[in-house]
């Protein structure tokens, strides 16, 4: 894998946690906080995003590695999904629905870049 020693050298993974970050900080303020059904669901997939690219680093088999960034990318589309409710339910606005998705949608792309690469290697 080139230049990747470790988990913590991967661009998504990277942006991973800086989303999960950030998602924490809007989903503990204000009406998005008491829902904790969708607010636990949006974490849970937020943090999917970056577990599953570190347990897949960790397989040390390009295979598996590809497989866990096929779930690491459909944690992503499922957090997009997510957000429209939060949209739709008016937790967020509509200029914060725009940033996540725009964020989620650069990490995702970044992913199916790096299955593109695993793939190569099969």
């Amino acid at each position: 894998m080139g230049g990747i020693e470790k988990f913590e050298d991967i661009e998504a993974w990277q942006e991973a946690r800086e989303l999960v970050k950030d998602i924490h900080r809007i989903t503990r303020e204000g009406r998005f906080s008491k829902d904790f059904i969708l607010r636990d669901q949006v974490w849970r997939s937020a943090v999917s995003i970056m577990s599953n690219i570190a347990e897949g680093f960790a397989r040390k088999s390009d295979k598996e590695f590809r497989q866990f960034m096929y779930i690491s990318k459909a944690s992503a589309s499922e957090l997009q999904s997510l957000f429209y409710v939060a949209l739709d339910v008016g937790y967020i606005s509509g200029e914060l629905h725009k940033e996540f998705y725009r964020r989620i949608d650069s990490i995702s792309r970044m992913l199916a870049n790096f299955i593109k690469y695993l793939s190569k290697n099969i």
